[in-house]
């Protein structure tokens, strides 16, 4: 029987809460350099960061440049809770829609998460809808070339967490990303699809009309 959506088993925590490795930390910062394009577009964005990780890196990061921010993960430092201007929300992302208000957001981030989640179309459509018009999606995720390397840097070489990359449910190409977004309610000219880090993974932004 397959299990249905509900059922299905969630990862047992948030990235980052561990220690981050050398080549995790250079994704990081390389994931960071391509969002902050986005963020200067906008005057003080309101950003919701959809699997945040632990510490909140991305929001900590631009911090400065952001008018107010929401994370969502499994879990979240305590530390994060007196951080003016965020709010936390320690739930799956599947879980965790009807806590988010919809039409809200200048920027949703889904950085490294959407390979981890069971139904990806589901959480476009529900992102896209928490967007305000002119905001702007964005996506980074694993790509079908990334796959071996990136199951030898964690399977093998012991350099990236393995429990990450066990966690993996999809590998995209921009042919399976693409229509994602199309579906999602993103009109084609409003979509940019690019390969970064090597081509082992996508990053994309849409906008909402």
């Amino acid at each position: 029987m397959v299990p249905t959506p509900h059922a299905r088993p969630h990862r047992a925590t948030s990235f980052g809460r561990e220690r981050l490795t050398v080549l995790e930390r250079l994704g990081v910062w390389l994931s960071h350099r391509a969002i902050a394009r986005v963020i200067r577009g906008y005057d003080r964005p309101r950003l919701l960061d959809l699997g945040s990780g632990y510490r909140c890196r991305l929001i900590a990061q631009f911090r400065d440049r952001l008018g107010a921010a929401t994370a969502v993960d499994l879990a979240l430092d305590p530390a994060l809770a007196g951080v003016a201007a965020l709010t936390c929300v320690e739930s799956p992302i599947e879980a965790a829609w009807p806590l988010l208000p919809r039409g809200a957001f200048d920027i949703v981030a889904l950085i490294n998460v959407l390979e981890h989640t069971w139904e990806p179309q589901r959480v476009l459509d529900e992102a896209a809808a928490r967007l305000r018009p002119g905001g702007t999606l964005v996506v980074n995720v694993p790509t079908w070339l990334g796959r071996p390397v990136h199951e030898l840097q964690a399977f093998r070489l012991g350099l990236s967490s393995a429990v990450e990359i066990d966690d993996h449910k999809h590998y995209f190409d921009t042919r399976d990303l693409w229509p994602l977004l199309v579906r999602a309610g993103f009109k084609p000219s409003a979509i940019r699809v690019r390969t970064h880090k090597l081509r082992l993974n996508l990053f994309a932004t849409a906008c909402r009309a």
